[in-house]
């Protein structure tokens, strides 16, 4: 959207906005919600509703139609919105073109900066802001119809579909699609495809109930309900389906707030002329971790460029690993826009919060939370007991900004496992960039690994091990059976001392992502270490770090 559209609020404080875009209209509605989400991102935790009308409604009617249903209870559990579309060509549904679907795509995004249901692009190389586009998660897209509406759903999108994901072009099927009073007998093209069936005859309940896995059938809606116990169960990330775990049963905690620091000199984000701001954070731990004094661990998290923190807890699993491993995970939201000092005076203040275990803190990002994590390495390793840095580096001695940042760590010791994607369009690995070059003799440098990295990119087609220039002093790998062909080689390289303090591991079938199986392997390797009072680092005994992936 090239202007933004007007916004109509309501007397109860709700607000809705209408646009045309090229072959659709599109209503975005907001109820209102009790969660901070002017700090905390939910844009990717918030399930995106997609209501296709039967026929195109006013503001009022698509209000009272959210309200009415559910779908505004839906929504503001999870600070979300409800988005209205209908087709602009003439002939409504049954002259609507077939890749309508995707066209919404094209026009839907996230992002770190957003308000009203519309999510604003910002280029941060060119620092100016974008157009506006429909807020809307790729990975949460929940199609509803009924009569007309649902029919075009059933003919079109029981299938694989083709689209923009968050990073490039990829299978954007639908996550769940909710079909009401249809008419046409539907025939599924692929059986991962949850469905709701409402108030349809027995022929076509069977003939979905025969082409599919996961069918709900019901005569009446109950959109909060089936959200509860269905819907909002399914999730599918490039093109794989995959189910939501429910944290609370889990008996674990997931607790969104804020800390306020002091803006350091070196904050080149929307508040360095401030003198303090605010940093969000989402916190997941399992209930009484830290009960009675104990002490938990502590692993500071920090997402993508493109992404927030909840895509981050669940997309890689750090979540579910929290979870199974007992420490405490701190997703930061928005850590572009603050700094490395920064980070380390809101540990100050988490530390005041919570019980935590100061001997082990640890660090670990994806693509630019990845350079924040090496950033971390740099000016403040003392703090931490271990980094794991995924998918990304700027140059040596640049922070996150990637401007330099003066004297930087060259001799504390900070054991580092990094992963990066083997087939990613981006320069994560030796191969691709003398970046990354560069950043693995830092690693060898600062930890004394014993093997010398003296690599040239210009020779890689010679080089010992083709990605990383020189094979590890023990090599493992681990089958990831969530993913086809997904093989994750561990290098495990010795210092001086006769210990491991660097692994550098490669994904095979991954491009620019971060998973779930690697990033427990990274906290098997890391979480063995402790910083001590002293400075000193504790673990990295190579039998013991070798038992862990033999």
């Amino acid at each position: 959207m090239n202007q933004k559209p007007e916004v109509k609020t309501f007397s109860d404080g709700t607000k809705i906005w209408e646009a045309e875009l090229g072959t659709f209209a599109v209503k975005t509605y907001l109820p209102k919600t009790d969660l901070p989400a002017d700090i905390v991102n939910f844009g990717f935790r918030a399930p995106y509703l997609m209501v296709f009308e039967e026929k195109r409604m006013t503001k009022e009617e698509a209000k009272a139609f959210a309200d009415e249903k559910g779908f505004s209870e839906v929504a503001a559990r999870f600070a979300g919105s409800v988005t209205f579309f209908s087709p602009l060509c003439d002939g409504g549904w049954d002259k609507a073109p077939a890749d309508f679907f995707v066209k919404i795509l094209e026009e839907s995004r996230i992002s770190q900066y957003y308000e009203d249901g519309m999510a604003i692009m910002y280029d941060r190389f060119a620092k100016k802001m974008g157009d506006a586009y429909i807020r809307g998660a790729v990975l949460r897209t929940y199609l509803y119809g009924y009569g007309a509406s649902a029919d075009f759903i059933a003919k079109n999108f029981l299938k694989t579909i083709q689209g923009p994901f968050l990073w490039g072009p990829g299978d954007v099927t639908p996550a769940v699609c909710i079909l009401q009073n249809l008419s046409v007998i539907p025939s599924p093209e692929r059986r991962d495809i949850p469905v709701v069936s409402i108030g349809n005859s027995d022929e076509i309940n069977d003939a979905l109930m025969e082409s599919l896995d996961d069918v709900l059938v019901e005569q009446v809606a109950d959109i909060p309900g089936d959200f509860k116990e269905f819907v909002g169960n399914y999730r599918r990330i490039l093109g794989n389906l995959q189910e939501e775990p429910n944290l609370e049963e889990m008996g674990m905690v997931c607790e969104p707030s804020f800390v306020t620091v002091k803006t350091s000199a070196d904050n080149r984000g929307d508040d360095k002329d401030t003198k303090e701001h605010r940093i969000g954070y989402v916190a997941f731990y399992n209930k009484g971790i830290m009960d009675g004094g104990k002490k938990a661990p502590l692993l500071m998290c920090f997402h993508g460029g493109g992404d927030s923190t909840f895509f981050m807890a669940s997309c890689s699993g750090w979540n579910l690993i929290a979870a199974k491993y007992g420490f405490l995970l701190v997703c930061v939201e928005n850590h572009l826009n603050s700094t490395a000092t920064e980070t380390i005076e809101m540990i100050g203040q988490l530390k005041e919060k919570y019980s935590i275990d100061e001997t082990r803190i640890y660090a670990s990002g994806f693509s630019m939370g990845g350079c924040k994590s090496w950033d971390m390495m740099q000016e403040y390793p003392l703090t931490y007991a271990a980094v794991a840095p995924m998918d990304a580096t700027f140059e040596v001695g640049s922070n996150s900004y990637g401007e330099p940042i003066g004297p930087f760590n060259q001799d504390t010791l900070l054991p580092v496992f990094y992963a990066g994607g083997e087939i990613t369009p981006l320069p994560e690995l030796p191969f691709q960039a003398q970046k990354c070059v560069d950043r693995m003799r830092y690693v060898f440098e600062v930890n004394k690994v014993k093997k010398p990295y003296d690599v040239k990119l210009e020779e890689k087609d010679s080089w010992e091990d083709p990605i990383w220039g020189v094979s590890g002093d023990f090599v493992y790998k681990l089958v990831n059976e969530e993913r086809e062909n997904s093989v994750l080689t561990l290098n495990l390289f010795e210092s001086e001392n006769g210990k491991c303090y660097a692994i550098f591991a490669c994904v095979g079938n991954q491009g620019h992502e971060v998973r779930h199986h690697t990033c427990e392997q990274a906290w098997k390797f890391f979480s063995q270490f402790r910083r001590l009072a002293d400075g000193s680092i504790e673990g990295g005994d190579m039998e013991k770090v070798k038992a862990l992936y033999q």
